[in-house]
Formats: C-alpha cells, sequence, structure tokens
C-alpha cells in the first residue's frame, strides 16, 4: 500500500524545491519532512528524492508523484458523485501546468482566471518554451501542458486552441542601421538578433522560410517575454514578437515590421493525461471555447 501521507511529503519537497520549503507547505517541521520522506525511503529500498540545490525526484520519486496529482483529481470528483455531496468539502487542488512564456505574457491569464475562481483551483505554472512543455507532460512534471508539438503524447488527449501569430520587427532606428534595403538576406547575415533561449526556434524557422538562409552569429538570449520586448524597443536588435503584444508599438510606431505581412502563426495545443476527471474535462471545454469565442490568440 502507498503512504500517501509520505507522498505528500516527498512532493512538497519536489515542488517547492527544498525541505524547508517543503516544510512551509505543510505546515510541520524540516525535521518531520525529513523523517517521513526517510523512513519511506527505507520502506520501497529505494530513493526518491536526489538531493540539493534544488532536490529533484529520481525516476520512481516523479512516477508516485505523478500518480499522486492523479488522485487528488479523482478525489475531486466524490462531491459531484456522492449522495452526501453537500456535506463534503471539495479537496483542495493545484494543477501544474506547463505553458509557454508568450502564452502567460498575451492571452493565458485572462482566459484561466475566470475558471480558477470558480473552480477554486490554485495554479502552479511551470514556463517553458512551447516547443518543450509536453516534455514536462510525458515526465509527469505537471498534469497538463500548452505545446506547439503536433506530434501525439502517448496517453494524452490533444485539442487544438488556436493559431497564436507572430511578427519580426525592429525600431525604426534599428531598420534604418540594418535593414535600409527592405530586409535582404545579406542584411539579416549582419543584424543581431534577439532569441528567448537556445530552445527558441522561431526566428530561424522565420527566416529560412523567408531567405532560405540561417541566423546571424550575433544572437541575444534574453529568457523573458517583457524583457525581450524591452530590448527590441532598446533597439539592441530584431525579432519575433507575439502580435498580441506589440500591435500598439506598431500602431504607434516605436515597432516597424521588417518585412510587412510576412508573418508567422504557431499552433498552440491544449495537452492531458487520458484520465477520467470532471475537473480537467470542463477546463479543456473552457479553453477551448473562450479561445474561440473572443479570438484570444489571434
Amino acid at each position: 500500500m502507498l503512504d500517501y501521507n509520505a507522498l505528500a511529503a516527498v512532493s512538497a519537497v519536489i515542488r517547492e524545491g527544498s525541505f524547508d520549503g517543503a516544510a512551509r507547505k505543510l505546515n510541520i517541521t524540516a525535521s518531520a519532512v525529513s523523517q517521513r520522506v526517510r523512513g519511506y525511503e527505507d520502506r520501497l529500498g529505494a530513493l526518491l528524492i536526489i538531493r540539493g540545490q534544488p532536490c529533484r525526484p529520481t525516476e520512481l520519486g516523479r512516477t508516485l508523484i505523478t500518480h499522486l496529482d492523479r488522485v487528488h483529481l479523482l478525489e475531486a470528483e466524490i462531491p459531484h458523485l456522492s449522495h452526501a455531496s453537500g456535506f463534503l468539502s471539495p479537496p483542495e487542488i493545484t494543477l501544474r501546468i506547463a505553458v509557454n512564456a508568450d502564452s502567460l505574457a498575451t492571452w493565458f491569464p485572462s482566459a484561466i482566471s475566470p475558471f480558477a475562481k470558480e473552480a477554486g483551483i490554485c495554479l502552479d505554472l511551470l514556463v517553458e518554451d512551447e516547443t518543450c512543455t509536453a516534455d514536462h507532460l510525458r515526465s509527469g512534471e505537471v498534469t497538463a501542458a500548452i505545446t506547439a508539438q503536433t506530434e501525439p503524447v502517448p496517453g494524452c488527449r490533444s485539442v487544438l486552441l488556436g493559431a497564436m501569430p507572430y511578427v519580426a520587427c525592429a525600431t525604426p532606428d534599428f531598420i534604418a542601421r540594418h535593414f535600409d534595403a527592405g530586409g535582404t538576406a545579406a542584411e539579416f547575415k549582419d543584424a543581431p538578433c534577439i532569441c528567448f533561449d537556445r530552445n527558441d526556434g522561431l526566428e530561424a524557422r522565420w527566416l529560412h522560410t523567408l531567405h532560405k538562409t540561417d541566423l546571424p552569429q550575433r544572437i541575444h538570449y534574453i529568457p523573458s517575454t517583457h524583457g525581450f520586448l524591452d530590448f527590441t524597443l532598446n533597439s539592441i536588435g530584431w525579432g519575433l514578437q507575439p502580435l498580441a503584444l506589440v500591435d500598439r508599438y506598431l500602431s504607434e510606431g516605436n515597432l516597424i515590421e521588417i518585412v510587412p505581412g510576412y508573418r508567422l502563426t504557431v499552433d498552440l495545443y491544449w495537452l492531458t493525461p487520458r484520465v477520467k476527471s470532471k475537473l480537467l474535462n470542463d477546463l479543456t471545454f473552457y479553453l477551448k471555447d473562450i479561445c474561440a469565442q473572443h479570438s484570444l490568440l489571434d
């Protein structure tokens, strides 16, 4: 039999990154957390946590945490199914979701906040490049993910939410210095570029489609959506920005499309595990509906 009190301690250590953080989360002492975790590891005869800064799960630890998350989702069904639902308090549920930074900076907060308030859930967001978010679902680190990956994930459902448009832009000053010929392949070879991080392939994809060339050698890596925009506005380089984020700056002339009308769209999907969960099903239908109704991704 699984020891769910011990598993809760293991999960808290991993999610909070330390035994002290887990103690604050569980409202017990760090010594008590350590005793629960070590005692359970002794009973199983295997390590569940790799101690460090931060603490990380072993493969077995991650599997057990994923199981615990799914048990919590199933527990959330009990008040809906029981005749005594009026006497049962709904369990506290935290949904851990992998989301890309651009969605977090634009449409996602206004989309999910009403649902979170109505359902009484807490959000624990893991921010990652949209091409990597599905990996966190595969590994069991999250319960759901927003991803640009089109290949199916075993054991998961995938729902298309919409397409997010991006524009390649820079300040008028930067364009005057680097793109006075209109954005030729030679100009892109010499103009400094901004990428979110080394997993970010948007600029390379856009440029290869346009000129069949690679990115320049001079690349700034700015792992923050708003930081990316701020550096662009300070004329340090060109890059692809979510249209929803820079539409105002384009209208006011603070930013200019390098090649007008030549944009890139990224399809975003909502991934959830194939488990029986009214909460996840309701959230899936809600996000799909609200994205369609309000064109949040356009």
